[in-house]
């Protein structure tokens, strides 16, 4: 179906997709401001913000936001990422305008009370100690921290231990008054609904407070993305755990969101790793037994991104799944893919599209994510033929170009010393 796009004088925008032969909504709004836009000191304000504005709004406490949705069978979320962060609802159509409402009195007249300010850092510092015991989440970081070093893109989203304590409630509230402008702001709807009356809708509930009138967009901001990336001259990063496996995570440097590139590194991602019949999980599971999770994904940021593959494996056998990882790179970026895995990995990428497409909730979110990412949504059909077009030619020099770029490697288990993996990166 057409998506439409609406802008409103405050700088708002409303993309709406009309699906009318289901029976649900979803409605998001998208902020651009995420865990890159933060100095050190304010480090997890983003994510700590994410969670604040559910405790309560001046019409609203938080047992209210939670039981409006609630008592009409809903779905009610948010998420955080480095450099947006979204909040959403899903719920019959009939309900959309209490999601519109709901969402909107969050967003636009939250209070951020010091008692609930406290309630929350417990919270946050509960979540951080939670990805610190998982593994293989906590790898991701440790990746994103070696290869970009002490930098805003480099930084964990939830913050850390020390930044989250000694972020004061008028800190953050001066972070949320600063951020969350009018022109910051997309919302995305999907599902069985009118576009000109969503508009007008979400319009009217945003304009609660006298939010639209806000529009001094601060200058540390968005801009702050536009200076060079300053990747890490470190290549490998250790942290010690006494865990079973080994949790292994290994990256180049790849394409930034604006590449036209990305759709080829899609592909090339998914044949790397995408799927079961990908060439490391055959590899290093299917003939050698070395792991049993396999996989790899491509990530875009503005200015920067990196291609990744992970693996779990006994810590006795980490260095030899490294190499395999390395030669197998190699090999990829000297002779490129086979016809074969070119057509599985483009069919693993159009399928999973597809697939992905199949409820309210993840239309709402392609739509929101595009407008709020590339200033714009590219039709469906648009996209497929993208993907559909990569040819072997453009694969096999995408990777002569990027997996041949010196690698950063990032490992959690029971290893004492960075030096242990330097040799088999060299």
């Amino acid at each position: 179906m057409a998506v439409r796009k609406a802008v409103h004088p405050s700088g708002l925008r409303i993309v709406t997709e009309e699906i009318p032969d289901v029976r649900s909504a979803a409605f998001g709004i998208w902020v651009n401001v995420g865990s890159r836009d933060e100095t050190p000191k304010v480090a997890g304000a983003s994510h700590f913000l994410e969670h604040l504005l559910f405790k309560g709004t001046k019409r609203r406490s938080a047992l209210d936001i939670s039981s409006a949705i609630d008592a009409v069978g809903g779905e009610i979320n948010a998420f955080t990422s480095k450099e947006y962060t979204c909040f959403y609802a899903r719920v019959i159509d009939k309900d959309l305008s209490l999601a519109i409402d709901v969402i909107s009195d969050l967003i636009t007249s939250s209070i951020a009370r010091p008692e609930d300010v406290e309630a929350e850092r417990k919270v946050v510092l509960e979540e951080i100690s939670m990805r610190d015991d998982d593994p293989s989440d906590l790898v991701h970081d440790l990746f994103s921290e070696t290869f970009y070093g002490d930098t805003p893109v480099g930084r964990p989203i939830l913050g850390t231990n020390r930044s989250i304590k000694s972020m004061s409630r008028n800190s953050i509230f001066n972070y949320y008054r600063e951020k969350y402008l009018p022109e910051n702001i997309v919302i995305s709807v999907a599902g069985n609904l009118k576009s000109k009356r969503v508009v007008e809708e979400s319009v009217k509930a945003m304009s609660n407070d006298s939010f639209l009138d806000n529009s001094a967009l601060s200058a540390n901001g968005k801009d702050s993305r536009k200076a060079k990336v300053r990747l890490s001259s470190q290549n490998v990063g250790v942290i010690n755990r006494k865990t079973e496996q080994a949790h292994l995570f290994l990256g180049v440097p790849g394409v930034a969101r604006d590449d036209k590139r990305r759709f080829a590194m899609s592909v090339l991602s998914a044949a790397l790793g995408g799927g079961m019949s990908s060439r490391l999980f055959q590899e290093i599971r299917e003939k050698r037994g070395l792991a049993y999770s396999v996989y790899s994904y491509a990530q875009q940021f503005s200015g920067t991104g990196f291609i990744g593959f992970y693996a779990g494996c006994n810590p006795k056998k980490a260095f030899e799944v490294v190499s395999l990882i390395r030669e197998t790179l190699h090999d990829v970026a000297s002779n490129g893919l086979t016809h074969e895995e070119l057509v599985r990995a483009q069919g693993a990428v159009t399928g999973s599209l597809v697939l992905s497409q199949e409820d309210t909730g993840s239309r709402m979110t392609r739509i929101g994510k595009s407008e709020i990412v590339h200033g714009e949504v590219l039709g469906f059909d648009e996209i497929l033929k993208e993907v559909s077009s990569v040819d072997s030619k453009a694969v096999r020099e995408l990777a002569s170009e990027f997996l041949t770029k010196s690698p950063t490697l990032a490992v959690v288990g029971p290893f004492s010393r960075d030096s242990l993996f330097e040799k088999v990166m060299r």
